[in-house]
């Protein structure tokens, strides 16, 4: 739900026109979309951990845990769009406003967990992990689903293939890199784009 005064905006009509309206109102303006990952090389990322990270095909890849590719740049308030495929047992996700880039976790920073058989389901595939379980039980296994994570001030949401999974208020990070997450099992990582919200 978006809150402006006197009125309340539910998260399904924030598409088009009334979601240009909110920008308007409360003066945001996005950037252009940045490509992170372009297929041919991790000019873009930092490699952390143990992750045997290899490029295949125009694909990110790993099936070696725990590693991280952690962006150069850091975010505050953006818009992240990447498509993911793991297999249902596989460990993967996006981290986002990362404070320690050198060994990215839940302790210090916010998850997107991929992983339909996490042994608590709270923080299965959609959760935002330890802040917002899944809305909804999107079981990611053996296709290529489309992720996308807005984060504005405290207020984050998560979609995966178009379905809201995640809504969160938390202002216990506001600034850092994204990472990608190779945790356990073969992750796979294509199309990933951000854009800033000033």
């Amino acid at each position: 739900m978006v809150r402006l005064p006197g009125f309340r905006i539910p998260e399904h009509l924030m598409t088009g026109p009334v979601l240009l309206l909110v920008a308007l109102v409360l003066g945001q303006t996005t950037g252009p979309w940045v490509t992170l990952f372009d297929g041919k090389s991790f000019n873009n990322w930092t490699m952390t951990g143990n992750a045997n990270w290899r490029i295949a095909d125009g694909i990110a890849e790993a099936d070696v845990p725990r590693g991280f590719l952690v962006s150069r740049e850091s975010y505050g308030d953006f818009e992240l769009r990447a498509e993911v495929w793991t297999r249902p047992e596989s460990n993967g996700g996006i981290l986002f406003r990362i404070t320690d880039a050198r060994d990215p976790g839940i302790e210090n920073g916010y998850e997107l967990n991929i992983n339909d058989t996490r042994k608590d389901q709270t923080g299965r595939t959609g959760s935002i992990v330890n802040i917002a379980p899944p809305l909804v039980k999107f079981d990611s296994g053996n296709q290529w689903v489309t992720v996308e994570i807005r984060a504005v001030g405290p207020t984050m949401t998560a979609r995966l293939n178009g379905v809201l999974t995640a809504e969160a208020t938390d202002a216990k990070y506001a600034r850092g890199p994204v990472a990608l997450q190779a945790a356990g099992g073969l992750v796979r990582y294509r199309n990933v784009q951000i854009r800033e919200i000033r």
